[in-house]
Parts: C-alpha cells; structure tokens; sequence
C-alpha cells in the first residue's frame, strides 16, 4: 500500500522577534485536584512573563476558556510559555494543533522543563520532528484501519455498528434480568452488549412493557 507523504506541521516558520512582542505565560493544574499554581507561576515570572493565564482544567478538554484568551490574544512577536509541555494539553493532538495556532498568530512557544524554544533553530527543528513523527502515527493507524476493514469483507464480515436487537431478544433479556434468572452482566457478555444498554432495555421493559421493534440498542 502506497504511504501518504508526510506534511510538514505548519508551525515550521521563521522565528519571531521577542523584541516585539510580550511573553505570556499559561499555567494549568487539573480541576478538582489538590494542587495549586503557584509553582507553576512562580516559574513563569521569573522566566520574564508579563502576563499570566492560570486555569484549573483537565489537560484532556480542549474547550478551556484562558488558553482560548491567551491564543486569541497572541501577537506577532509574542512568546507563549509553559512550566511544562503537558500545561499545554496532554493529547498530542491538541499540542500539536495550539502550536499552529500559535505559529500562525506569528509567535513562539517555550517550556521551560523540556526546553523547547520554537524561536531557535533547535526549538524549531524538535517541533517539527514531533509534528512529523505524529502524522506517521496518524497514517500507520489508517492503514491498519483499512487493512482490517479490507480483512473483514474478504472474509463476509462487514464492520459498522452492530446490528439491532429484536423485540424477542429484548424482551428476553428484560424478563431474565427482571426474573433474576441471569444478571445484567451475564445478559450483557450473552448478546455482545454494553450493561448499560442491558440497564436501558429492562428499565424500558418496566415502564412501557415489551420493547417496541424500532428501538435500537448502542
């Protein structure tokens, strides 16, 4: 199978001039946790930033209100610094796609634990290579996604959800359950579905009775 050409991130641009712009910090701890920024913080300021985002926030969401401030804020020349890369986000992904934000903005980026600086050459160069290295990852998992999908047809095997369940079976494993004949999880393994999907049918069953035949089980 012919590989895809790998693409080059964006962010692979001419340094900004940090005489021009400002740096900004961002400093994030996990929301519910015990920790505090202040570390972070302390950091950041001594690394020279002017301005400082904290937010309490799972590095896992994408939909965190100061990083959108922050990089909608950004100027040309500005420089964004983190205490650590994983303050930016935690998925590769997400890392890969504010530092094109960044870069389109026409600003830098620093973390100070790893020491990645895009306004060097070197910074630049480490930025690139996880860029590259993470849509190599991207392509290998569409071509094993299509072989195995290539796989399953050649062998009558169709992927896609699965099918739905009958009202005979729903029905069957409303009154097991409800009978205490079997338990949600046994039922669950049986029919190759989720127990929740077991909870919804029965809790279905008790208040309207037997399943109508358009209900679908995900």
């Amino acid at each position: 199978m012919t590989r895809r050409p790998v693409r080059k991130p964006s962010f692979a641009k001419a340094a900004p001039d940090p005489a021009t712009g400002m740096l900004l910090g961002y400093a994030r701890v996990s929301k519910g946790d015990d920790q505090s920024s202040a570390l972070q913080v302390r950091a950041l300021r001594a690394a020279g930033c002017r301005k400082i985002f904290e937010e309490a926030a799972s590095g896992g969401r994408w939909d965190r209100p100061e990083l959108h401030r922050l990089l909608d804020q950004l100027r040309e020349g500005d420089i964004v610094v983190v205490w650590k890369l994983d303050r930016l986000s935690r998925s590769l992904k997400d890392v890969l796609h504010v530092m094109e934000r960044i870069a389109a903005a026409g600003a830098g980026f620093r973390s100070l634990t790893e020491s990645i600086d895009t306004t060097t050459p070197a910074g630049r160069m480490m930025m690139q290579m996880v860029g590259a290295f993470a849509e190599f990852e991207r392509a290998m998992i569409r071509e094993r996604t299509s072989a195995g999908l290539a796989a399953a047809r050649a062998e009558g095997r169709i992927g896609g959800r699965r099918p739905k369940l009958d009202v005979t079976k729903r029905r069957e494993i409303a009154e097991s359950v409800i009978s205490g004949r079997k338990t949600g999880a046994e039922m669950a393994r049986l029919f190759g579905i989720s127990q929740p999907t077991v909870s919804r049918i029965v809790a279905a069953h008790r208040t309207d009775g037997p399943p109508a035949g358009s209900a679908a089980a995900r």
